[in-house]
């Protein structure tokens, strides 16, 4: 889950809404710019993140009682796991696509990790055979990969508040085109993209936040209790070509 601290308590966006908000900006995208298989590239971009379902894990809190953001997360072989066996069950080339996201993700860590580097070489192999299979190059694989990282960047930062004031821009990530995004938020609060991406030339994004009040919990089990009680807010961001 991703966690902001806001004056009102806990600011709690689960993977799933993340993933959703990642989907939600992936189908603007030009519809020259758009693959063979973009209903599959919408889906392992709306659903990269659903084996994080986070009621169903222990590790929910810090040793402070305060719920544990995703970036505090480790490589786990059972999440890793499932969100294959999620992936697979659908196609090879939303497999594909997660096996990478999972290698940009953890590929560093588990450099130091006998488990995870046993797990990523495995999925090294395993892409290349899909690739053959499905008849994709790596740059094929690597363009298409690229939205989808990009996607879910720009979800991350609107989740985070990553977007910044007076109108000064930061960075997203670079596309499938191989250029450096930024998102900037103009002086009538709206947020636009340089260079513009996009089918329309303005569109508005919503995603589901909860708020828990309680800043500090005993164990995972008040957490849970507390979670599906939470107020939800819907937030919702306008989009228009500078």
């Amino acid at each position: 889950m991703i966690v902001n601290y806001t004056e009102a308590g806990w600011e709690i966006v689960t993977q799933r809404a993340h993933g959703l908000l990642a989907a939600q900006i992936a189908q603007q995208w030009k519809q020259s710019a758009r693959t063979k298989r973009w209903t599959e590239l919408l889906m392992a971009i709306a659903e990269h993140d659903d084996a994080q379902i986070e009621l169903e894990r222990n590790n929910l809190l810090t040793p402070q009682g305060g719920p544990v953001d995703f970036k505090m997360k480790v490589f786990e072989q059972r999440h890793c796991t499932q969100t294959m066996d999620f992936a697979l069950s659908k196609s090879r080339y939303i497999a594909l696509l997660c096996s990478i996201h999972l290698d940009f993700v953890y590929g560093a860590e588990c450099m130091h990790h006998a488990q995870g580097r046993a797990f990523l070489q495995e999925q090294k192999k395993l892409q290349k055979r899909w690739q053959k299979e499905l008849g994709m190059s790596l740059a094929e694989a690597q363009r298409d990969y690229r939205l989808l990282e990009w996607c879910d960047a720009l979800s991350l930062l609107l989740c985070q508040h990553g977007n910044q004031p007076e109108a000064r821009a930061i960075e997203i990530s670079k596309g499938p085109d191989n250029r450096n995004h930024q998102l900037i938020q103009l002086a009538d609060q709206t947020l636009t993209k340089r260079p513009w991406p996009f089918e329309s030339s303005g569109f508005a994004f919503n995603f589901e936040t909860r708020l828990i009040p309680q800043l500090a919990f005993k164990n995972a089990a008040g957490f849970r209790s507390a979670f599906p009680e939470a107020e939800v807010i819907e937030k919702r961001w306008t989009f228009k070509c500078d």
